[in-house]
Parts: structure tokens; C-alpha cells; sequence
């Protein structure tokens, strides 16, 4: 069942959603959020990829038996952790779910040895800048072009040793 962007956003307690390891049977549910937050949506095989290589970092956020959301992050072998996509269902977000998919995937990279933490997020994305910022993240370069449409891209990180915790 596909949510209406233009709906408005629901109220949920944060206590009620679960964060949990994704799992082959939420990649279309995965793959609607991301379809619905994004321009440039990954393929089908990129999320199956990704579950099979990175089954610990590949989470989702799950209320009432629905995913609303889900990061998908994963370590470097130079050890840095790298959040490739984050994301909530537009009818869910302004409860934290994001912010809660962020601090999980950032302390299970720290757990697995990452010295920081590195996205990349549009420069137009400034409701996703201002989240990053507000858990550490610093713009460190700009990189042209970036997205398909041409669009550039913040290239941000968060030292490990920088990390507040949750």
C-alpha cells in the first residue's frame, strides 16, 4: 500500500517503533520509501546486494508491523563507515525515525571499528544537512555533479571519536 505524499504526516510514538536488521521480505517496502524521498531510486538488485553483504548495518524502522523507513550503511575497508541511503516514509517523518535510523547505524559502524562516519547528500537536501549537522556531521568538500541530474553533493563525515552517542 503506497502512502500519499500529500498526507498528512501521522503522529506516532517513537517507544513504538522497532529498529531491527532488514530482511528479504521488506525490500518492497524499502524500495516504495525509497521511490517516494528520492529522484534517483536504486534497482531492485542493489538493495539485495546490499542485505547479503552488510546483514547487521541494513536496518529498518518498523511500526505496527509496517516499515516507515530504513538507512542502509556499511564499512569501508580504509574503516570508514558510509551511510548509502537513509530514509522514512514522507507520511511518518517529523517523528524521529530518522534520527533514530542514524544513531543505530552510526553506533553499530563505531562497533565495527569505524574511525568515522561519511555520507554524501544533495546541497538542496538542507532538511537532511540540518540532521547530520545536529548529530556532528561536517560539510568536508563539495563534489560537482554528483547526482545523475547533475545536481552537486556534500560530501560529510562524523569522526568516531566526535560521536555523542544517542
Amino acid at each position: 500500500m503506497s502512502t500519499s505524499i500529500g498526507e498528512v504526516n501521522k503522529r506516532i510514538p517513537l517507544a513504538m517503533v522497532v529498529i531491527r536488521p532488514a530482511k528479504l521480505f521488506d525490500i518492497p517496502d524499502v524500495m516504495r520509501i525509497e521511490r517516494e524521498s528520492f529522484r534517483e531510486a536504486y534497482p531492485r538488485g542493489i538493495f539485495l546486494v546490499f542485505l547479503e553483504n552488510n546483514p547487521d548495518t541494513f536496518l529498518v524502522a518498523e511500526y505496527n508491523g509496517k516499515v516507515i523507513g530504513y538507512v542502509m550503511a556499511y564499512l569501508r575497508p580504509d574503516l570508514e563507515g558510509h551511510i548509502m541511503s537513509i530514509a522514512v516514509d514522507p507520511a511518518y517523518r517529523g517523528n524521529g525515525i530518522g534520527s533514530a535510523l542514524l544513531v543505530e547505524a552510526i553506533e553499530r559502524l563505531i562497533k565495527k571499528g569505524a574511525r568515522y562516519i561519511g555520507l554524501e547528500v544533495r546541497v538542496s537536501n538542507e532538511r537532511a544537512i540540518r540532521l547530520y549537522e545536529r548529530f556532528g556531521f561536517k560539510k568536508v568538500k563539495r563534489i560537482v555533479g554528483y547526482y545523475a541530474d547533475g545536481e552537486d553533493a556534500y560530501y560529510m563525515i562524523l569522526p568516531a571519536e566526535e560521536w555523542r552517542g544517542s
